[in-house]
Order: structure tokens, then C-alpha cells, then sequence
């Protein structure tokens, strides 16, 4: 019987010896590399911090400690020794296990994590209500080095250090966050992890003479320590800001990192905790190319090979797109936010190595950086992933919109992006980009059509988004060849129901057609133009007293079927209209075609309202 078997819950490893938490941590290992290459996910993270995670569970009660991973990915292990061991094999499948902490699957998990940088703004919360209420625990951040090139992560430090509340700030440094970390604070780690005398020294300095109740000689050894500091490397910042910066500290070193944290896990003051994990490790493939493991579908644990399909993707066309029009146009760059791979910017990264601009994790500053860039003469496009560019709101009205400045938004995974679940679906990104003036909203049916939307979009002197989904589309349909200005695709003809359709629902709804043809006979429309919307066509939608039917693969609520709906009612629109999209809730995880028919937006719950609708032409 393995140890693991053994572990119902975080208490049982409190009793387990050294040498049996490091071959638990070994059987963790093996855990991990069998379910996710059966249900896919985040892989390489998770292998980085078995080791870490075990030490957090041995020396923290986390019936009473709080602790928040900031993303969140990097929580399997935990999830395993806490208390859903025995429902792993449903990790990220439908109503099973989410791929990230989430508060209503488990008392063990106390912040619903998915984005990176807001951890230690989290944490810092719970601390400061645990003082206000006169409650003693300890409250834990786990943050990766890559999430520390988010802006919040700064104005919550700067509030740490100053009010100088107890916490704990884990820095898992694996010099990585989905690929190669950028920026000045990686050349500053990096100096950091070559520094070990000093970090020795250090140890000694404050736990030997700290321990002594002695303001003098605690006084004499921080100048002693400050000297040191300066001598070799820069000075790090967590120190000045007022937070007690210790490490680097081997973080797959279960013995290392149970002395480190029986020493400050009682300290009364703001720590910062930097330990050093290898990504990928315990599995060869993944610890070679932890950028490939880093999120993946299921793969065979022999050869690493990852099931894959081999249709050409909309992030494909996008980067091949964008560097044909790149190699005419100089002026044109691109803008990731540590997303190279992701966003489908690889190739145009290779031939343009001096205008692809990667800013780490800081949507915000990259949305600004292309107002900038526009404004100096570019044509800078964000290639970025719908859920975060969320966090660049204000920018995008501010900075971008409000000076009509033309910027291209791809907004890569709108729409369900699936197994992700509640953090990334990208449902919203309609409803506030609609709010916005100036700016154009288009969608592709098909994925070579993305072509002549981007070289719209790059001709245009105004702020473009145009927004696709994860992945392909199934059915063959025509690309537009050449976009006019808030002009609309008519896709079938038919008689007296138009359905509306934005992006990927135009194939949803020639898949319905397609299976009522004989009997019910919809004029199908691919709305291109989701802003501004094509009043001529919204016009003859009135003179002809056609039903409607919007669909669309966003949230309802500010998204293209009201907005159609709005403008109908000024034209003086009678007839019948129904709007299909996702209702006003976070939708969970899931396969996509799953996710559909619990909205009611796969294709029987289309005819099924489409079939109301000539009812009610009928009547």
C-alpha cells in the first residue's frame, strides 16, 4: 500500500518522517503524471511544487491558516492532500473537480483564484481582518515570480510593508510563468539566486541575535547585514518597502524548507519567503519543455506526445496573417502579455524579434503601451486572451477609446474556452467593449477569414477588436474576401425568420438549418459587424416584419442582442425577437459542446427556438 493511500486528510502527514514525506512527495509525483494525462491540464506547475506544498501542510493547520495561491493553477498537490484525493481522476471534467482553488468545492480553499497578481492584495485582506477581530492564524500568499510583473502585486506590497501586518508571501521562483518570465525584476531575481553567501549569512544574523531580547544587538546586526547587502548584490526592494525578505531557499528540498518555515512561522511581521522550484520536475518531457506541459490536453505518459488535432486553429491564422501584413507594412507591431505561444505570435516573433514587445503579466500597461505606440505613428496589435483583457478596462477607455487612437485588439478565447472553467470563460468581453465609443467589434465565422478582418482592421484610424474563439470551426463556410464598412454576410437565404449570428454561432446555425431544411427555411445572417451593427439591414428586418433570432456567444447582458434590440425598437420594430447568448452568471467548467446544451445554446435548443418563432409567424 502506498503512502499516499494513506492520506485522508492534511493531518495524517504530520506524523510521516522525512524520508516517508519524500516518498510521498515521489508518489505525488506519479499521481499527478497518470490523471493529467488522462484528463489534460496544468502539469509542469503542479510537479514544481509537490515538495513546497507538502511543507506548507506539515507545518500549517490550514483548518485555521488560510492560504491563497495566486492563479491558482499550481494547486493540484494541494487539492490531492487536502480532501479530494479520491476525485482528482474528475479534475476540470463537467461537474467535476476545477482546475483551480475554488471556495465552494472545499473548506480548504479560501479565495477563488484564476487570474495572477491579486494573491497578496487577498491575503493581505484576510490578515487584516483576522487582527481587526482579535483572531490569531497565520494567512499565506503563494505567488510565482512570473505573476510579480503584475502592477497589483506592488500596490499591495506597498501596503503590506507600510501597515506591516503579519503574512507570509511565498515567492515560488522557477524563473518561469507560461513561458520565460520577462522584465528588470527577472534580472534582479536572477542576481539574487547567485548570491548564497550572502543569503547564509543573513539566516545567522537574524535568527541567532534576533532570538537575544536585545534592541542593541538586533540594531547591530541589521547594519551588519545591511553592509553585507550592499556588498553583494543590489538591495532588495521587499527590505525597503518594510517586508523581511528571506532566501533563496531550495523549494524542492523538504528538510530545507520545514526548518525555514518552523523559524518564521511565528515571527509577527510581513515575510517574504523566496524558494527556488524546478518546473516539470520528476517527469523528462515536461521538465525539458515546461512551456508545452505547462496546460495540456491528455497525453501518453511514454512519450510525451500530446493529443492534439491537426485543424488549423484561429490563433494560427491570426500569427501567419500578421506577419504577411507585417512584411508590408513596418509600421505594424505586435504587443503579448507573456503570452507569445498562446496567442499565436510565435513565428512573428522569430522574423521580428525588434517589434513584438512581450510586457509579462500586465494587461493594463499593455494596453496603454499601444496608445502610446499608436499615437507615435505604429500600428500596434494586443494579441491577448478575452478574459484578461478584462483587467485592462480603464486603459482601453481611457487611454485608447476616449483618443480614437487605432489599436488592434485580437482577442483570443472568447467565447467558452471549456475545461478552464469560471476565470476564463470569455463571455464578457461584448458587454464591455459595446459600452466603449469609437471602437469596431467584428467576429470571424471561420478561421480564414480572420485574414481580411485584421487587414480591415489595420486600415482603419480608429480603435478594432475583433474577437475568436479557442480552437477551429467543424463546417466548411465561404470567407468573406474584402469587409465593407458595418456591413453584414448574408450567409442562406430563406423566408420569414433571420437569424443573427455573431462569430462561431453562424456554423451553430447552419448546422441547425441543416437539420430542419425540409420544413423550416431561416434566412441566416453572419453579423460581421457586431459595433456598429448594419442599420440598413436592421431597416429591411422592420419593412419585411421578420422574426429575429440574435445568437451569440456571450453574455446577454450589453452583448449584440441587445443592442440589436435597441436599434429594432427605434426603427419601430412589431414583430418577434429572441436572444440567445449566456445568462447573467460565471459559467463553470466543462467540455464546449457540453457547456452548450446547459446554456441552451447547442444546436437543438437553436431549432428549438427557432421553431417557436415561425409558430408564432404563424399565429
Amino acid at each position: 500500500m502506498q503512502l499516499l493511500d494513506k492520506i485522508n486528510n492534511p493531518s495524517d502527514i504530520k506524523d510521516l518522517s522525512l524520508s516517508e514525506l519524500n516518498q510521498l512527495a515521489a508518489e505525488i509525483r506519479e499521481f499527478l503524471i497518470n490523471n493529467i494525462s488522462k484528463t489534460g491540464g496544468h502539469l509542469a506547475s503542479n510537479l514544481g511544487v509537490v515538495e513546497l506544498t507538502i511543507a506548507l501542510l506539515y507545518n500549517f493547520d490550514f483548518t485555521k491558516d488560510k492560504i491563497v495561491f495566486d492563479v491558482g493553477h499550481q494547486s493540484y498537490v494541494y487539492k490531492i492532500l487536502t480532501d479530494r484525493k479520491d476525485k482528482f481522476n474528475t479534475l476540470r471534467q463537467y461537474k467535476g473537480l476545477s482546475g483551480f482553488p475554488k471556495r465552494e468545492e472545499s473548506s480548504f480553499d479560501f479565495f477563488d483564484t484564476g487570474h495572477s497578481s491579486n494573491s497578496i492584495s487577498a491575503s493581505l485582506g484576510m490578515a487584516r481582518a483576522r487582527d481587526l477581530k482579535g483572531e490569531d492564524y497565520n494567512v499565506i500568499s503563494v505567488i510565482g515570480d512570473g505573476a510579480l510583473t503584475g502592477g497589483m502585486v506592488y500596490e499591495a506590497l506597498n501596503d503590506l510593508g507600510f501597515n506591516h501586518s503579519k503574512m507570509l508571501i511565498i515567492l515560488n521562483d522557477n524563473e518561469m510563468s507560461i513561458s520565460l518570465n520577462v522584465g528588470g525584476l527577472q534580472k534582479c531575481l536572477n542576481k539574487v539566486r547567485l548570491t548564497p553567501s550572502y543569503n547564509k549569512l543573513k539566516e545567522k544574523v537574524h535568527y541567532k541575535l534576533d532570538r537575544k531580547n536585545s534592541n542593541k544587538l538586533v540594531n547591530i546586526a541589521r547594519k551588519i547585514k545591511n553592509s553585507f547587502k550592499s556588498l553583494f548584490f543590489t538591495p532588495i526592494f521587499f527590505e525597503d518597502l518594510g517586508i523581511r525578505y528571506i532566501g533563496p531557499v531550495d523549494g524542492n528540498n523538504i528538510k530545507d524548507l520545514n526548518k525555514i518555515l518552523r523559524k518564521i512561522k511565528n515571527l509577527n511581521e510581513p515575510i517574504v519567503l523566496h524558494v527556488v522550484t524546478t518546473k516539470g520536475l520528476g517527469y523528462l518531457p515536461a521538465l525539458q519543455n515546461p512551456n508545452r506541459f505547462h496546460a495540456i490536453s491528455k497525453f501518453d505518459i511514454k512519450t510525451g506526445n500530446i493529443s492534439s488535432k491537426s485543424s488549423l486553429t484561429y490563433s494560427d491564422v491570426f500569427g501567419s496573417s500578421l506577419v504577411s501584413l507585417a512584411k508590408k507594412d513596418k509600421r505594424i507591431v505586435a504587443i503579448t502579455a507573456s503570452m507569445i505561444t498562446g496567442t499565436g505570435l510565435s513565428e512573428f516573433s522569430e522574423i521580428f524579434p525588434n517589434r513584438i514587445f512581450d510586457v509579462g503579466i500586465t494587461e493594463e500597461h499593455a494596453v496603454t503601451l499601444a496608445g502610446g505606440m499608436s499615437a507615435n505613428g505604429l500600428k500596434p496589435v494586443f494579441a491577448v486572451y478575452s478574459t484578461f483583457l478584462q483587467r485592462g478596462f480603464d486603459q482601453l477607455l481611457m487611454d485608447v477609446c476616449l483618443q480614437n487612437l487605432p489599436v488592434v485588439f485580437a482577442i483570443d478565447r472568447s467565447g467558452l474556452v471549456g475545461n478552464d472553467g469560471k476565470t476564463h470563460q470569455g463571455v464578457f468581453d461584448l458587454s464591455y467593449l459595446n459600452m466603449m465609443p469609437n471602437i469596431e467589434i467584428l467576429a470571424p465565422k471561420c478561421v480564414q477569414e480572420l485574414d481580411a478582418l485584421l487587414e480591415y482592421a489595420f486600415s482603419k484610424n480608429n480603435p478594432v477588436a475583433i474577437r475568436y474563439p479557442r480552437g477551429s470551426n467543424t463546417l466548411k463556410l465561404e470567407p468573406i474576401k474584402k469587409i465593407k464598412s458595418s456591413k453584414w454576410e448574408n450567409v442562406s437565404d430563406g423566408d420569414t425568420v433571420v437569424i443573427l449570428a455573431t462569430g462561431k454561432m453562424v456554423e451553430l446555425a447552419c448546422l441547425a438549418k441543416e437539420k430542419i431544411f425540409k420544413k423550416y427555411n431561416p434566412i441566416i445572417i453572419n453579423a460581421l459587424f457586431i459595433k456598429p451593427l448594419d442599420r440598413e439591414y436592421l431597416k429591411k428586418i422592420v419593412k419585411q416584419n421578420y422574426n429575429v433570432l440574435t445568437l451569440e456567444d456571450n453574455n446577454i447582458i450589453g452583448g449584440f442582442g441587445q443592442q440589436v434590440l435597441y436599434e429594432l425598437n427605434n426603427l419601430g420594430f412589431r414583430q418577434k425577437i429572441k436572444i440567445l447568448g449566456y445568462q447573467d452568471k460565471f459559467i463553470d467548467h466543462g467540455t464546449v459542446d457540453e457547456l452548450l446544451v446547459q446554456e441552451h445554446l447547442d444546436i437543438d435548443s437553436i431549432i428549438l427556438e427557432i421553431k417557436k418563432l415561425y409558430r408564432k409567424k404563424e399565429n
